[in-house]
């Protein structure tokens, strides 16, 4: 068991404190970089989806007034093979999907630089292509199996003899990150060392990578990101765009080069979400209970780089079953390179799961609350081990109490007002306590009285800034106002990446460590220059534990009877996340995953031309996103949750946890207010109508 940190300062709903520099514009982005002399980057994209390179005309891009090189295959220096395909960026001709990057323009203007690149003549030889997901694959799967299937018990036997069962197929299209901040860099040489502002979710991933690149010691590259203007994921890894800056950067020696990517630039090359179809078999006995779990995935990875979206694993944890089947199928195409996206795996998985929970329950005549907590357990399904702590149930009761689910009618396509039928929906949550070991953090007393606390994590947007200072005022016994943070700076202690919903439970041990360290070392009274450093290690207590958040979504959908319209007017959340550390930020956090849940059921989705292999709806004019209009009251709430074992805060990820399940709950709302059962996401009009 950990001593949990006994706080003031950790729980209070203080503002944030990077909150005036950013809304007075004071907080500098990577793009916003103030380097002297910067010259412009702008990428030239493949025309087609397979092939190669057979000749590239530059002649009229260079004599075009203020361009200062054009960088492609030809020209651009050889990187290392560090065995990732998306980073080899200009190392051949060859094109494994359309929108891949084929060369450069750096120019004095970024207009100089987008003109030029206009004008740059690609000749190509096209092959034969596949970028369609289909049940079974599209085409023999160059990609290594994602292994055996996950089976136990006799689950064709059981499902097969069991009174209740359901067996459904549901589809989730490609899904894109869009964050309000681009993928962006700025990048320079000085001589053999390099300089990079970049807008990630990790520096040190940063750093690393482009040190194997380009062959440089760790020491000559440094990679600073202080604000980030939001990721979901899609900074979390390094992409290709960051690899063309510095290629572009090395063509103008000692000019720093910046690199935007456009709207449209990043449905190609900032990651998405793969499509999945899936099937689930379930079956139930006569008293209530789960006796067969049969879940197979089928999804899309590019033929350059392997990504599986674990859309299997939650199953895993959430229900048991004696008779279980977990089947992950790949298919690789010629397509771009899936990466992260809010809560992967989870999300897409947990929509289909509780999607299909919800038509076990009425199919076996029980509520659809009353169902899930029926089925709950003590014990991790999967692994055998006791939670840490599971307050799953406790997220369904008072859900159901505060959304009054109580007046809830039994009978789908029961209540209508005025033109519209109205619904609710109810689904589970679920997410794992993800901890990474060698976060490290130094503490050191300045002769100011204050406390400098130096960790190289990056704030992306989710409240790190103040939730880390607060650990840090308290694990110090000082006030807030006594500690200065500093973070986003490879120059820093090492940092895991704020991804996984893993970054306060990491960096805050980090912080809690080097603390103890500093008041064991130094007491009470420190002097200037006083220092200590504290580390995470592994959490021994996951030997014993099974650790993960839950929580639980309902939802009221309101569906147009002549139209088909749907909206969603009402959204609850309540989740058991361990201990809060910001009520301020953890609400906004909720709420924010909530209303990509709502965008996620109602809007998001990729159409890619099968023949050109493009998606045709690569900006927000056709990409639909939840706007204000789309989203009505949601509230997130959270039981109160004390788990020794997680960390020494006691807390677990939010991040990612409010958007598991919304899409769920929205979909069962529609089916209970219609009674027109929609699988596939998004729910549009034409769905419900006809």
């Amino acid at each position: 068991m950990i001593g949990l940190l006994r706080t003031r300062a950790v729980g209070a709903g203080i503002e944030r404190l990077d909150g005036r520099a950013k809304v007075t514009g004071a907080a500098t982005y990577a793009y916003d970089q103030p380097v002297e002399h910067p010259a412009y980057v702008a990428p030239v994209l493949s025309a087609i989806t397979r092939g190669r390179v057979v000749a590239v005309e530059t002649g009229a891009a260079e004599n075009v007034e203020g361009v200062l090189a054009v960088v492609t295959a030809a020209t651009a220096v050889r990187t290392a093979d560090i065995g990732d395909g998306e980073l080899d960026v200009l190392q051949g001709d060859e094109i494994a999907f359309r929108g891949q990057l084929i060369g450069a323009v750096v120019a004095e203007t970024p207009e100089a630089a987008r003109q030029a690149a206009g004008l740059i003549e690609v000749a190509y030889e096209e092959w034969p292509h596949e970028v369609e997901l289909r049940e079974g694959g599209g085409g023999p799967p160059p990609i290594p199996d994602p292994g055996e299937d996950d089976v136990r018990g006799d689950v064709d036997g059981a499902f097969a003899s069991a009174p209740f069962t359901i067996d459904a197929t549901y589809t989730t299209p490609p899904e894109y990150n869009n964050p309000m901040e681009p993928l962006t860099t700025v990048a320079v040489w000085e001589g053999d060392g390099l300089t990079v502002y970049e807008s990630t979710q990790s520096v040190h991933a940063v750093r690393e990578t482009l040190a194997q690149l380009f062959g440089l010691d760790l020491e000559r590259v440094r990679v600073m990101a202080p604000h980030v203007g939001g990721g979901f994921g899609s900074k979390g890894t390094v992409h290709a765009h960051l690899v063309l800056a510095v290629l572009a950067a090395r063509a103008v020696p000692g000019r720093p080069v910046k690199l935007a990517l456009t709207r449209r630039h990043m449905f190609a090359l900032a990651g998405y979400r793969t499509p999945t179809l899936q099937r689930l078999r379930l079956a139930a006995g006569a008293d209530g209970r789960i006796t067969v779990i049969d879940h197979e995935a089928w999804e899309q990875s590019s033929r350059v780089k392997e990504f599986v979206e674990q859309c299997t694993t939650p199953v895993r944890n959430m229900y048991p079953a004696a008779n279980r089947r977990l089947a992950q199928r790949m298919a690789a195409l010629d397509v771009p390179v899936t990466s992260w996206m809010r809560a992967p795996g989870e999300c897409p998985g947990m929509y289909a799961l509780e999607s299909a929970i919800d038509e076990l329950a009425e199919t076996c005549g029980i509520d659809p609350v009353e169902f899930r907590i029926r089925n709950d357990t003590a014990v991790d399904p999967d692994s055998g081990k006791p939670f840490s702590s599971r307050n799953l149930a406790a997220c369904l009761r008072e859900g159901a109490r505060r959304f009054g689910w109580a007046d809830r009618d039994p009978l789908p396509a029961s209540r209508r007002e005025g033109g519209w039928q109205v619904g609710v929906g109810v689904a589970g949550s679920i997410y794992p306590v993800i901890g990474f070991p060698g976060s490290a953090a130094v503490v050191r007393f300045g002769a100011d009285g204050r406390y400098r606390v130096l960790i190289g994590a990056v704030d992306l947007g989710t409240g790190a800034w103040t939730a880390l200072t607060q650990i840090a005022a308290d694990a110090l016994r000082v006030p807030v106002g006594r500690v200065d943070l500093h973070i986003g700076d490879s120059s820093l202690p090492w940092a895991s990446v704020a991804g996984g919903s893993s970054g306060t439970t990491c960096w805050g041990t980090a912080i809690v460590e080097a603390a103890k360290a500093f008041r064991d070392q130094h007491g009470t009274d420190p002097a200037e220059g006083d220092e200590a450093r504290g580390e995470v290690r592994e959490n021994t207590a996951r030997e014993q534990y099974a650790m993960h958040a839950f929580g639980a979504q309902f939802a009221e959908v309101r569906v147009n009877g002549t139209t088909g319209e749907v909206r969603v007017p009402r959204m609850l959340g309540v989740f058991a996340a361990g201990r809060i550390i910001n009520a301020r930020t953890a609400r906004s956090q909720f709420i924010g995953g909530m209303s990509m849940g709502v965008s996620m059921a109602l809007h998001e989705q990729g159409v890619r031309d099968p023949r050109f292999g493009h998606i045709v709806n690569q900006d927000f004019a056709e990409y639909h996103i939840a706007a204000n209009a789309d989203i009505g009251a949601i509230e997130a709430v959270w039981v109160d949750e004390e788990d020794p074992h997680v960390n020494p805060m006691g807390s677990k990820g939010i991040g990612e946890i409010g958007i598991v399940g919304a899409a769920a709950a929205i979909a069962n709302a529609a089916y209970h207010a219609t009674g027109v059962r929609v699988r596939d996401l998004p729910l549009t009009a034409d769905r419900f109508v006809g």
